[in-house]
Parts: C-alpha cells; structure tokens; sequence
C-alpha cells in the first residue's frame, strides 16, 4: 500500500488482526454509504502477512462463537464482508447450512478473515513494525497531529507518517510462567504447530501440556491423535476440566448492550460480571471436548494401556536441561509440599496471554493519558484513551480495555459493533469540528 509523505491521515492503525481488520471494512463501508469525505486511514503490520492464531489451527478444533459474530454481521447485516458472504462466493453457503452447525471450524474461520482481508488489502502495508509516536504541536496553520514512525522489517529503513487519531491494536503477548524459558523442547501455545512441525514425531515418546483451558484441552488431544506411541500428559493446576459455560443466559455478557451495562454500570456491577461469568471464556474448556478427552482415558484404563495421564492439582516448578534432555519438576498442589520429576521430549505451555500494555508504544505521549486509581487507562465509552485538554488528537484502543468494557475486550464476539462506535467517534468528533 502507498502512503502519501505529506497527508495527515484521519486515522492510522497500528497492528492489522481481526479488530483493525474489522475496522478497515467498517471504514469502506462508511465511505460506500456516504456522501461526506471519507475518512482516511492507513494501517500497518510487523508481520509480512495477515495471519490469525495460525499455530492453533488444529483439524477439527471449531469456533467457540457463532459464524454471525464475524467482522461485520452485527453492524450491518448486509455487509458483503460477512462470514455469509464468504460462503456464497465460496460455494459452499448450502453445504454449510447442511452442516447444522452454528461453529466453523478454526481454519475455515481463519479462511474467511483471510478472504476479507484481501478486500481491504490496499489500506495496509505490512513489514511494517511501528516503533514511535510523538506529537506535533499546532503551529503556522499546521494542525496538532501525531508522526508515527514506521520501520521496514525486511531493509530497516524508517518512514514518518501523520494521523490525526491512532487506532492501537497490537494483539496479545504470550505468557509463560515466572522463571520459564521456551527453547527448541519448551513452547508456548501460540508457536505450537510451527514447533511440532520441526519435531520427528518417532522421537517424541514422552510430552506434556500445562494448562487448565481450551487450548491445553486440544492440544493434549491433537497429541494423543498424532503420537500414538507416546505417553501424553495433561498438568493441570486444577482438578479437573472445567466446562465453557456457553448457556444462552450467560452468552448475554458477550451482547453489544452488555458492554453498556459493564462500562456505565458501578463496581458491584462490574464485580459481579467476572465473579459470575468469568466461566464464559477464561481458563475452561468446551463440553465435547472434556468428555472425549475422559472417554479416552477410561477405554485406556479398561484396556489397561494406559498413555493419556491427567495430572491435577499440580504445578511445574522447574525445567532443568542437561544436554539434549529436559527434566520436569512437578510440585503438587494438594499437599503443597511433595515433588516429582518427568521426563519429557516436548512440553507446551498453554498458559494464556497477556494484554499488550500500549505505554511503551506511546512514549512521550503517554503523559497526556489520563489513569484510574489503579494506574489502567482511562477509557471513553468510544475505546479512545481519556487524555489531558493539550492533546486533541486522539488515541483508541482495540483491546486492553477488560478494566472499562467488560468480557469482549479482548474477544471476537463485539469487534463488528465496536469498530462501528470508533468510525461513528472519528467522523462525529470530525464534524463537530475538533481538531481530530
């Protein structure tokens, strides 16, 4: 994608997964159904392609949300960027309602975010890894904006580009436990396939998953389906599996409204959202696949073959490595003072992510953005930061907002609805005359 050295761009997103994709055709599609200047945007991603959670896209593992939650459906339900859309032009719109089925499977999703994205494909340029953003104070009839500084991953050289408002969506970062290191043998969730890819499968006799939720749960049985010669186990710091409530009651904390409840609703309120329905998403896993992974474990116990091993209520504690060989410490939780060790060919750390903090990204400007009384963002009901009266441009979120919008933050379930809130928050601050 070009982009013009002297433009100021209406607004410039930084990272290009599905919220910023999501917002790219927010974007085209408010410039199709207006006759008002378009708002001109530019985004750009540090990775040379677009690619979604690519190192989970394990056969058979489905959507935990329905095919409507797409990227454009619950804005607007005639989006030709719908996963609807996708299928017609695929062929397949009819086999898939055949199917009966209201989860695509991962890699049919990731499929359609690839097909969308090549719709927008001229608005973003990847290789393309923001390192600053500073401010330009007004001055001789140049308006306040922001420069971001954009370096070229592949040749290194920087370019400077202009923006009224930024769009921050620079996605998750893996979280390992405290003291633990990922090499060629110790890996995270998020780089599972990639490293299994590189593994011989014949020398792998002995791996291991930490972790209590969906992603544990699949990868410990994608392991159990590819390896049958290894033995496979579960660490869990729980007792057990704990099932996704994905009840319709409960589904209603991922609605669009829900977000207005949370954001506007007291602390009791807000409380009361994660103490009763953390279960929806956080650190559980899918019905089907809890009962599977039991079924197998009971035929081994019958057949008296057992290779499936779940180990509850225990922690890893250590990893030591000797040579080619990587040694296991497992502290149990139950008594919280007996130990034993494994060995191990692989071991994968499916432990979750964390929030990407956007601090170090906004450098200098950070001083302009306004906290709560535990030092998180404060954050407009629009997802744009709250800052001090000296900055009049603007700077929105597209995830890190758990602390002000609740549940969604950091799922699919709402990024059609609020990529429509941040077009509508840009083109009205715009024509009420602010300087964005």
């Amino acid at each position: 994608m070009g982009t013009r050295e002297h433009e100021i761009y209406d607004i410039v997103g930084i990272g290009f997964g599905p919220s910023n994709l999501s917002l790219a055709i927010a974007l085209e599609e408010h410039e199709a159904n207006t006759s008002e200047r378009p708002v001109r945007a530019a985004f750009f991603e540090r990775q040379p392609r677009f690619g979604w959670h690519r190192n989970m896209l394990l056969p058979q593992a489905t959507m935990q949300i329905s095919f409507l939650k797409d990227l454009a459906t619950f804005r607007n339900p005639l989006s030709r960027f719908s996963f609807v859309s996708y299928l017609h032009e695929s062929n397949r719109l009819a086999q898939f309602v055949n199917n009966q089925d209201f989860f695509p499977t991962r890699q049919e999703f990731h499929q359609y975010l690839e097909w969308a994205e090549a719709g927008v494909r001229d608005r973003v340029t990847y290789n393309s890894e923001v390192t600053e953003v500073r401010l330009v104070e007004a001055a001789d009839g140049v308006e306040q904006h922001l420069v971001i500084v954009v370096k070229d991953t592949v040749s290194g050289a920087a370019r400077e580009v202009k923006a009224r408002n930024i769009t921050v969506s620079t996605g998750l970062v893996p979280r390992m436990p405290d003291g633990m290191e990922r090499d060629e043998r110790v890996w995270h969730s998020s780089e599972f396939l990639a490293k299994y890819g590189q593994m011989n499968p014949e020398d792998l006799k002995n791996v291991a998953v930490v972790g209590a939720g969906q992603s544990a749960a699949e990868i410990t049985k994608y392991l159990h389906d590819m390896l049958p010669q290894a033995q496979v186990s579960a660490i869990l710091p729980s007792y057990g599996y704990s099932v996704a409530d994905d009840t319709p009651f409960a589904n209603q904390v991922f609605d669009a409204d829900a977000v207005d409840h949370y954001y506007f609703g007291t602390e009791k309120t807000r409380d009361a959202f994660w103490r009763y329905h953390k279960n929806t998403n956080y650190s559980v896993v899918d019905d089907d696949v809890i009962r599977e992974l039991f079924r197998r474990s009971y035929e081994e116990e019958v057949a008296g073959e057992q290779r499936l091993h779940f180990l509850n209520l225990t922690r890893v504690k250590e990893v030591k490595r000797s040579g080619g060989d990587t040694r296991v410490v497992l502290h149990s939780l139950l008594d919280g003072e007996s130990e034993q060790e494994m060995d191990v060919d692989a071991l994968v750390f499916a432990t979750g992510y964390s929030t990407l903090d956007a601090t170090s990204l906004l450098g200098d400007l950070d001083k302009f953005c306004l906290r709560d009384e535990e030092g998180r963002h404060r954050v407009e009901r629009d997802y744009r930061v709250v800052t001090s009266g000296e900055l009049s441009c603007g700077i929105y979120l597209q995830g890190g907002t758990e602390h002000t919008h609740g549940l969604t933050s950091s799922l699919l379930s709402n990024i059609a609805v609020r990529s429509g809130e941040i077009v509508d928050s840009v083109v009205e601050r715009r024509g009420a005359g602010e300087k964005v």
